[in-house]
């Protein structure tokens, strides 16, 4: 996570996110840094418009709460349904064992 920081730290402030420029930010923090996760970090970021990238993964976990709020409102009714259908099960197997007295 420290390298993706880096990266947007750096487009925070205006800078080129370029090897050279992760490494100084990673130095500075203290972060031992390995040269392969920095080249894959800036290869990764060539081409990526990252406001965009931010402005999406802004609105992605309002989305995700949003799904997951709509099964979450179901499953009490689920629940009720499980209820009702156990108490059908209930009385009919205590009618049974009414008719099983009769025939003794």
């Amino acid at each position: 996570m420290e390298y993706i920081y880096a990266a947007l730290l750096l487009h925070n402030a205006g800078k080129d996110v370029t090897e050279e420029n992760v490494t100084a930010v990673l130095n500075a923090a203290g972060v031992a840094v390995q040269d392969a996760r920095v080249k894959a970090l800036v290869a990764a970021l060539e081409g990526v418009n990252i406001e965009e990238a931010i402005s999406k993964a802004a609105v992605a976990p309002v989305a995700a709460v949003a799904a997951a709020a709509a099964p979450a409102a179901a499953a009490p009714a689920a629940q009720e349904e499980a209820e009702e259908e156990g108490k059908k099960e209930e009385e009919e197997e205590s009618g049974m064992a009414g008719l099983g007295a009769l025939f003794g």
